[in-house]
């Protein structure tokens, strides 16, 4: 029991010197200068505040050129694929039309995409305002356009074009996804 009341009279000496060494340590001078400082930042008038600053409005770029070959892409010599053309590429002019393929490509716009038993398929606006659903294989625009790739912001597809001499060349075209605002 002696070792219990020792130990609560050595923590009360040790508490009692510790604030009698802060009290000592303490600058009453600086002490009535805080608080004359934070007297005078009270009592000081409120400024006034700026208004906010008036923001433009984000006016969205729309790039026209999507379609059209990247000028960072090797320019094609059309003299040198007639050239190494053989007469295999053709459209097959027996198989039947697809309702895509009565709209020019530029006239034909890719509004979305869904997804349905695994197969990707891109929903088309043409020209009437009629929504088609087209997957890969399916045919489009005018010049024999056949969709060999889907994703969600563009439809890749492959036209069959005359070369004007009785050949036919592939030429490789893209559908970009229409941004609604």
């Amino acid at each position: 029991m002696m070792n219990n009341s020792y130990k609560a009279n050595g923590l009360k000496l040790l508490l009692v010197s510790a604030i009698l060494l802060l009290s000592a340590c303490s600058n009453n001078e600086e002490m009535i200068e805080l608080q004359n400082f934070v007297q005078q930042t009270v009592n000081r008038p409120p400024g006034q505040i700026e208004p906010i600053p008036e923001f433009r409005s984000y006016e969205p770029f729309q790039y026209g050129a999507a379609s059209l070959r990247s000028p960072f892409d090797v320019p094609l010599d059309i003299t040198q694929i007639i050239r190494n053309q053989n007469d295999e590429v053709r459209p097959d002019e027996n198989r039947p039309k697809e309702q895509l393929e009565s709209y020019a490509l530029s006239s034909l716009t890719m509004v979305g995409t869904i997804a349905r038993n695994g197969t990707n398929w891109a929903l088309i606006l043409d020209e009437t305002g009629l929504v088609t659903r087209a997957t890969i294989g399916n045919y489009m625009g005018r010049n024999h356009g056949r969709i060999v790739g889907i994703s969600e912001t563009q439809i890749d597809l492959v036209e069959i074009v005359p070369t004007g001499d009785g050949f036919w060349i592939e030429r490789p075209q893209t559908i970009q996804l229409r941004e609604t605002n």
